[in-house]
């Protein structure tokens, strides 16, 4: 009686979830009320699954694309630049264990400039970041966000993708969807475009990528101390698309790798442990019967 009573509950779950599922789809599709034929893109993203790891060379492309084209506008509020080289990040290099000695990071950090306070005098100053900086903010404060976007606060881009509902497939379906045909109906107010996969089907952001718009370079990489090479993709708006959505995602989650790392080893410890356990219990209880 009691594992019916379950296996009901188990089944009313999962008509529910089912139903919100469909809901959500519904609710994407229908780009609020008007209806939208967009289907949303499912890429396969290296760093699903119980081994995943990220795609380094992608997602040093997508830091570039963020600088030269995202960094305008939204900020990276919970990372320092030394991240950027820490192990498992994008920039990680063997030779330079600690982030702080490595000279692209330095590089990158010093290409910002970071508002600061003379020592000596108290005065506000304006100097070149360092690899201890945090990445600025863009505005001083959400009134100038505000006011310089048409009334739209440009998010935090540092955890968008955790943030999200959808994920990584809901950013990247984002930046390539500006070019859906507007539904029968839909007025635009003037400092909105359409977009099927934002809610509402309205965004404050006009697309922010081109093809052409950023000029890619071949991506060199330290893998088992010998230094690696891939050729620079063409930079289409879709492949722009993928390699910010890959950095960001390692953004919103910089320790994945590790903490999966660290899971399969627990959890192969565990089956190990659970193993010896049984065959110890048969030994010791193979003379008492039951």
């Amino acid at each position: 009686m009691a594992f019916s009573k379950i296996l009901k509950l188990i089944l009313v779950g999962a008509v529910s979830l089912t139903g919100l599922t469909l809901g959500s789809t519904t609710i994407a599709s229908a780009a609020g009320g008007y209806e939208s034929d967009y289907e949303m893109v499912h890429k396969h993203w290296h760093f699903k699954g119980m081994r995943g790891t990220y795609d380094k060379a992608a997602a040093q492309r997508g830091y570039q694309v963020y600088r030269e084209v995202c960094s305008s506008c939204h900020a990276l509020e919970q990372l320092s630049f030394r991240h950027l080289g820490d192990k498992g990040a994008p920039f990680y290099n063997e030779d330079y264990p600690n982030p702080n000695d490595n000279p692209l990071i330095k590089a990158f950090a010093a290409d910002w400039m970071i508002q600061d306070t003379d020592p000596e005098t108290g005065d506000p100053i304006e100097r070149p970041g360092i690899t201890a900086d945090k990445f600025p903010a863009i505005y001083p404060n959400d009134s100038a966000a505000r006011g310089s976007n048409g009334g739209a606060l440009p998010p935090d881009l540092s955890t968008i993708v955790s943030a999200r509902s959808g994920g990584a497939d809901y950013l990247y379906n984002l930046l390539i969807a500006y070019d859906s045909p507007v539904p029968e109906g839909m007025v635009l107010s003037p400092g909105t475009y359409y977009n099927p996969v934002m809610e509402g089907g309205k965004i404050a952001m006009k697309a922010p990528l081109s093809d052409g718009q950023v000029d890619y370079a071949p991506v060199e990489y330290m893998y088992k101390g010998e230094m690696k090479t891939i050729p620079a993709p063409e930079a289409t708006v879709e492949q722009m698309s993928a390699d910010l959505t890959e950095f960001l995602a390692w953004s919103s989650d910089p320790k994945l790798e590790q903490r999966k790392t660290a899971g399969f080893a627990t959890m192969l410890y565990l089956l190990i442990l659970c193993v010896l356990l049984w065959f110890s219990y048969q030994r010791v209880w193979r003379n008492v019967k039951h």
